[in-house]
């Protein structure tokens, strides 16, 4: 099994979320984050006075899917989250060794 942990721009979560129900993929986590990458945040100007931004509004969404859909799944994301622009976000994966259901106790990818 692998987990998937993608940062995305806020405004692409719905077509992310429409684009993984159209492959079959329909089990999310999403939390809400703040953060900054290469950019570093920005500067904007509030009543006279400029400030920076450090930290830019960002959405993690977190996946757990069987080996033979994590390529699909992380294709899918990287295509409707990309706008070319910077801050566009990254994803991760990473091997997941267990997981469980805690209403049932079923294990492996049944529990998925």
């Amino acid at each position: 099994m692998k987990k998937i942990e993608a940062i995305v721009k806020p405004f692409k979560l719905e077509e992310i979320k429409d684009a993984l129900g159209e492959v079959g993929i329909n089990g999310m986590t999403v939390t809400e984050v703040k953060g900054f990458g290469r950019q570093r945040g920005h500067t904007e100007i509030f009543r006279g006075s400029e400030y920076t931004v450090d930290f830019l509004p960002k959405i993690k969404i977190e996946l757990v899917l069987p080996d033979e859909q994590s390529d699909t799944a992380v294709d899918v994301i990287v295509r409707a989250a990309r706008t070319g622009k910077i801050g566009d976000g990254k994803v991760f994966v990473t091997t997941i060794d267990e997981a469980v259901r805690i209403r049932t106790e079923e294990t492996g990818e049944k529990a998925v």
